[in-house]
């Protein structure tokens, strides 16, 4: 449906619907082309007074729409009337229409509007990630950086996760203000991103940069560099932080993770204890193996060929230097299938253990627990983040050294080559680090969402003078 150039009389609204093949739900579709082609207001009001006038009041749903159409174009006056009448109407409003009109208000002068509509939401539900981003942005915008980190830190105590858009906002609006406080806010961003591994994108480091150089007599100067594989930031000769866990802390990880991961409420969810205590007489028995591989994970690799060639290739390339593998599989690898060759098999436990669990396993669980008995040198190879059991870990100190192990042992996909074996990991750490008078920061080149654990290769070295 193409919505009207100009408002229409209500005969006119009529022949239109008359016309339309699904009347019923004709002024539905009309509001959602409306939103597509971001008509006039004037013309959405025009059908709105017709709706209003044939059946004597509007349905939910089609002021959620004309809202939609006006926090599109920032109609702040349209958007509280709209307010003003479904609060008259309806006792409560769900959760689209205030995400609809936090966003609405915190973009216009009247942005303080949304806080109090935040909280109105707090009372009947949790506030979306969205809902805080919006308020947090607004209150920045106009420098009320106290009022943007309080709800912040309420966000993170709602285990809401913050965008790197919003962390970025905090830096961009920062710019050039005084204040002790402001500074160790800012300085606990970044702890954050190094606490959760994350690497901010080329323009929100930039924003960082700008941020540090702009602190009123801080004398703080950014430079964009390439670590050396010794650790050593060519820029201000600091070493980074060593990548691997120390004696102690390797030690310390190890308990927690058995403690809690394993031996937590977790593990025996989608395997039975009979089956884990068969797992750990086998591994007790073998021990020590130099990789641990996700055997179900790895078969898919490639999805165009038969799952136990990629299990095969994978195997034959971490075999060449004599390392001792173990291979978790499930037990239907066992049965001769289109993609699974008995021979195949055969030939793979030649060359590697093998523990077949039943096939509705969940086998991270093992596969930590192999590769962490092993010892320091062990390495595992699977595709996934491992991101349930750091949520597991309860104090931060934890999951700041899981994922320091994860950085040093996990192999991905694509280091399955034959050169895998003879590079080592890079010897320093890499996450946000600080010494006080230095910060280095890695970046990525583009935007990524998502965890990642290929880890950049650039850096932002900020030194005090």
């Amino acid at each position: 449906v193409q919505p009207p150039e100009k408002p229409l009389q209500a005969e006119e609204w009529n022949r239109l619907r008359e016309s339309f093949q699904s009347p019923e739900i004709f002024e539905e579709v009309m509001f959602n082309s409306m939103v597509r082609c971001n008509s006039s207001i004037d013309v959405a009001k025009s059908l709105l007074t017709h709706v209003a006038k044939s059946n004597g009041d509007i349905a939910y749903n089609l002021l959620v729409k004309y809202l939609a159409l006006c926090v599109q174009q920032g109609q702040t006056s349209e958007i509280r009337d709209v307010y003003d009448i479904m609060k008259i109407r309806f006792r409560i409003l769900e959760s689209g229409a205030y995400n609809l009109l936090i966003r609405g208000m915190s973009n216009s002068d009247q942005w303080r509007m949304a806080l109090t509509l935040l909280e109105e939401v707090k009372k009947i539900m949790t506030p979306s990630r969205t809902n805080y981003e919006s308020c947090i942005k607004a209150a920045s915008r106009h420098q009320e950086m106290d009022l943007a980190f309080e709800l912040y830190h309420e966000m993170l105590a709602k285990d809401l996760v913050p965008t790197l858009d919003v962390l970025q906002a905090f830096f961009e609006f920062s710019r050039g203000m005084k204040g002790a406080e402001l500074q160790k806010e800012l300085f606990g961003i970044l702890l954050y991103l190094r606490d959760n591994q994350l690497y901010p994108h080329k323009t929100f480091m930039q924003s960082i940069k700008l941020w540090f150089e702009s602190i009123p007599g801080g004398n703080w100067r950014g430079q964009l560099t390439n670590i050396k594989d010794s650790g050593q930031c060519p820029v201000c000769n600091h070493q980074l932080e060593d990548s691997n866990l120390t004696e102690e802390e390797y030690n310390n990880l190890k308990e927690r993770i058995i403690r809690d991961v394993i031996h937590g409420t977790d593990t025996f969810r989608k395997t039975s204890p009979q089956e884990f205590e068969a797992f750990q007489t086998f591994v007790e028995n073998r021990l020590p193996f130099d990789i641990v591989i996700d055997g179900l994970n790895v078969s898919h690799i490639k999805p165009r060929r038969m799952q136990c060639e990629n299990l095969f290739d994978a195997v034959n390339c971490l075999a060449k230097e004599n390392a001792r593998l173990l291979v978790l599989g499930r037990k239907h690898m066992l049965i001769n299938s289109s993609n699974w060759k008995r021979e195949i098999m055969k030939e793979m436990q030649n060359k590697a253990d093998f523990f077949f669990a039943e096939n509705i396993s969940e086998d991270d669980a093992f596969l930590l627990y192999a590769t962490l008995r092993s010892g320091k040198h062990c390495k595992f190879v699977t595709r996934d983040f491992l991101r349930d059991h750091k949520a597991c870990l309860s104090d931060s100190l934890t999951r700041h050294l899981f994922r320091k192990w994860q950085r040093g042992h996990q192999i991905s996909k694509t280091m399955f080559l034959s050169v895998f074996i003879q590079q080592p990991a890079s010897n320093y750490d890499c996450v946000v680090q600080t010494t006080g008078d230095t910060w280095h920061i890695p970046y990525k080149d583009s935007f990524e969402e998502k965890y990642s654990y290929r880890v950049p290769r650039k850096w932002l070295c900020i030194q005090q003078k």
